[in-house]
């Protein structure tokens, strides 16, 4: 990924590049089928960036990824 695609989530989120990276390294070990593990993620993004995220949303996030209904090019959403 390009240092702009990085530019756009640190603009948006107060999140550095180094922070991101870390956490997809750690991410990369992860079972995205288990909903306890995708719900420590959700809860840890949560806590990096300070937005709250409420368990509506979170149970959306949780089956969009479990069912793979997650877009392949999230430059669009950023």
């Amino acid at each position: 990924m390009d240092d702009n695609f990085f530019n756009k989530i640190e603009e948006k989120t107060k999140v550095n590049k180094d922070t991101i990276i870390d956490l997809a390294k750690r991410l990369q070990q992860g079972n995205f089928k288990d909903e306890d593990t995708l719900r420590s993620i959700i809860h840890e993004l949560s806590n990096i960036t300070g937005k709250d995220v409420s368990i509506e949303k979170e149970n959306k996030i949780i089956n969009m990824i479990v069912n793979d209904k997650v877009p392949k090019d999230l430059n669009k959403y950023i």
